[in-house]
This record gives C-alpha cells, sequence and structure tokens, in this order.
C-alpha cells in the first residue's frame, strides 16, 4: 500500500498529551523544545495537529481564543510548524486553511516570521504592524524611578483582569488566570492604590521571558521591566510592538540586542482591537 500524501493525512485536535511530540517537533525544524510555552498553549489553546504514520507529528499549530467562550472575538495562531522532511509540500498550507475555516467567522491574527509571511498573505493575512525581538542581560542604569512595583497577590487578579481587558480589547481570563502557576514573576505598577500596569516574566530554556507587558505609559513600562530584571539572574527576552520607540531605544541602552522582526498580520480585521500606546509586549507572540 503506497504511503499517503503527508498533506492527504486527516488533521485532529491536540491535548496536553501530545506536548512531548509538538516539543519533537520544535526541535526537527532547529526550534528550543519550549515544553514549557507548549504547556500553556495546549491548556489554555485549541491545538490542531497531522500525525506522522511512522510516529510523532507532522505538522502542528495552536490557537487561542479570547472573548466569551461560547463566542469568541479575536483567535491568535501560533507555534505553526511543518516537520523538516515534510516542508515544502503543502502542509503549512491546509493546516493553516483548515483552522481559517475553524475559526471562521472569528478574526484572526499571528506573528509571522518574514519567512512564514508570503503564505500568510497568500491566505489572506495583512501586516498590520511589527514587534522587535530583543534580548540580553539588562544592566540596571542606577537611578531609581518614582513608579511603584510590587509583586502581585491573589487579591489584584480582578484588577488585572479588568486591565489587561481594557488594554487588550478582548476578554483573556482564561489564559492570564494561568500567569501565577505559569509565570516566576508577576508585577504590578500602582498609582494611588490603583493597578496602572502589569507584567510577567516567565522561564523559556535560558531566558527568562518578558510579557506581557502592560502599562500607562514608557515610565511605568520601563519601571516593571527593570523590576523583573532585578530578580533573576537569566538573560531576559521581550518583543516590543516597534511603535514603543523609546522603550525599544532604551532597553538596548541597557544590555538588550535586537534579535528578530516578526510582521504582526491580521485576517478579517484591519487593525488589532484595544489599545496599543498600553500594550508594549506580548504574553508570547505565539498567543498575542
Amino acid at each position: 500500500m503506497p504511503t499517503p500524501s503527508p498533506a492527504a493525512l486527516p488533521i485532529r485536535r491536540l491535548t496536553h498529551r501530545d506536548l512531548t511530540a509538538c516539543a519533537d517537533l520544535s526541535e526537527d525544524r532547529g526550534w528550543p523544545r519550549e515544553e514549557h510555552k507548549w504547556g500553556l498553549l495546549l491548556s489554555a489553546g485549541k491545538g490542531y495537529g497531522i500525525d506522522n504514520p511512522a510516529g510523532g507529528l507532522v505538522a502542528a499549530c495552536v490557537v487561542t481564543e479570547y472573548g466569551s467562550p461560547s463566542r469568541p472575538t479575536l483567535g491568535a495562531i501560533g507555534m505553526v510548524l511543518v516537520a523538516e522532511r515534510h516542508a515544502r509540500q503543502g502542509v503549512g498550507r491546509r493546516l493553516m486553511q483548515h483552522v481559517i475555516a475553524e475559526m471562521s467567522p472569528v478574526a484572526l491574527t499571528l506573528h509571522a516570521t518574514p519567512n512564514g509571511r508570503p503564505l500568510y498573505e497568500e491566505l489572506g493575512f495583512k501586516t498590520t504592524g511589527r514587534a522587535e525581538m530583543v534580548c540580553g542581560r539588562f544592566t540596571p542604569d542606577g537611578t531609581s524611578s518614582d513608579v511603584v512595583t510590587r509583586a502581585a497577590t491573589a487579591e489584584d487578579l480582578s484588577a488585572v483582569l479588568r486591565l489587561d481587558e481594557e488594554v487588550f480589547g478582548a476578554d483573556r481570563t482564561h489564559l492570564i488566570t494561568r500567569l501565577p502557576a505559569f509565570a516566576d514573576q508577576l508585577r504590578v505598577a500602582e498609582d494611588g492604590g490603583r493597578i496602572v500596569g502589569y507584567a510577567a516574566a516567565w522561564p523559556n530554556m535560558a531566558t527568562h521571558v518578558v510579557g506581557p507587558l502592560i502599562a500607562r505609559d514608557t515610565a511605568t513600562a520601563k519601571a516593571l521591566l527593570a523590576s523583573l530584571a532585578a530578580r533573576t539572574d537569566r538573560p531576559l527576552r521581550t518583543d516590543i510592538d516597534v511603535r514603543h520607540e523609546e522603550l525599544l531605544a532604551w532597553v538596548k541602552s541597557r544590555g538588550l540586542e535586537s534579535v528578530a522582526f516578526n510582521a504582526v498580520m491580521t485576517h478579517g480585521i484591519t487593525e488589532l482591537p484595544g489599545d496599543w500606546s498600553r500594550r508594549f509586549a506580548p504574553l508570547t507572540v505565539a498567543a498575542g
């Protein structure tokens, strides 16, 4: 019996039991295994995959839905991967077409690498922004900030959720409530007892990823990022909206270096909802 073409194999929903196979697929493409991140995405989002008859996965991706659970308003697509030996055979296109059809008519967004962008454009995605990945060891500047930051507590959760929905433009309760267990640090900025920003640092291989980073203004974003950096010995990594030029210049002056640029793309909407001026970095580019 002939071996079926990878592009003809069935697509199925992934579960948390597929975490190791997803990490193996990441490794196959030269990405870090990122099991911690895969675990969050498979728990909070919907995974889609194509099984390899010989074992493992031919392809995978994850969609994280936001808004009402019964009527989501936005879906973020991430971790779109095709095994090296099955690349350039139409597998990724078929998987994306399946996800777009499954999610219709919900608006979609994703962060695209330069290699992935042409396919997404063919599928109807439009570039609406850019994010710059920066990474390195943060060096404090020795000055003190007027912004008050502190570790978040359980009592802060409702205020953080309200702020997040206001800034992000959709309800992310199912993702944000997982942050205390997922992140090594979760900190808030406050003014007169009111929370005006929050940020998390979560472990990813040898680094701590800063995200989400939501803040009233650039000074607050700086204070939150510096407070996270002061409490880790690892290099920091984050993906900053390029419109936040002041913050990008500041982190580079403090030791972080540019690694890559990703295109922020949307399908079904002309721009992302919410308030970009207070949205400095996503939790992860795989989930928005």
